[in-house]
C-alpha cells in the first residue's frame, strides 16, 4: 500500500521583500538580485571552502547575504536568485542573511524586471542584542 496518495498536497511558497526582514528570524523566501560579491575566506586554491559576502536587494532594499562553497557559483554579479527558507542572524551588531542546510539558493528561470533599491540597506543599520 502507498503512501503516496495519503500525502498532503504541497503549498506554493510564499515571497517577502527584503523591507520586511526582521533581526533573528527565519523562514524567508525571497527573489533578489545580485548587486556585487566579495570573497571574504578561501581556504584553499581549488575554492573547496569559500565564504563570500554578496550585495543582494530588491525594488524595497538590500541585504548582505552570506554565501558559502557551491553557493558562489549562482550568487553572481547581475543575476536573479530564488532564495529559499532565509534565515536572518546578526553578525556584530549587523544583519545578514544566510540559508543552512535546510533552505537553498537557486538561478532564477527568468531574469528579474525589477530595479534593486540601493537606499535602503537593511545592513547598514546597527542592532543591540539584549541577553536575557
Amino acid at each position: 500500500m502507498s503512501t503516496e496518495n495519503n500525502a498532503p498536497p504541497l503549498t506554493q511558497p510564499t515571497f517577502s521583500k527584503v523591507s520586511s526582514l526582521k533581526p533573528m528570524s527565519t523562514g524567508h523566501n525571497l527573489i533578489l538580485k545580485v548587486v556585487s560579491t566579495k570573497v571574504v575566506i578561501e581556504k584553499n586554491k581549488d575554492k573547496k571552502e569559500m565564504i563570500s559576502e554578496a550585495v543582494v536587494g530588491d525594488e524595497t532594499g538590500t541585504i548582505i547575504l552570506t554565501v558559502k562553497n557551491e553557493q558562489n557559483d549562482v550568487v553572481q554579479p547581475g543575476n536573479t536568485i530564488i532564495l529559499r527558507n532565509g534565515i536572518i542572524k546578526v553578525f556584530n551588531g549587523f544583519m545578514r542573511l544566510y540559508v543552512n542546510i535546510w533552505g537553498n539558493i537557486k538561478l532564477s528561470p527568468t531574469p528579474s524586471d525589477f530595479v534593486v533599491n540601493n537606499s535602503n540597506d537593511l545592513s547598514a543599520i546597527e542592532y543591540e542584542l539584549k541577553r536575557t
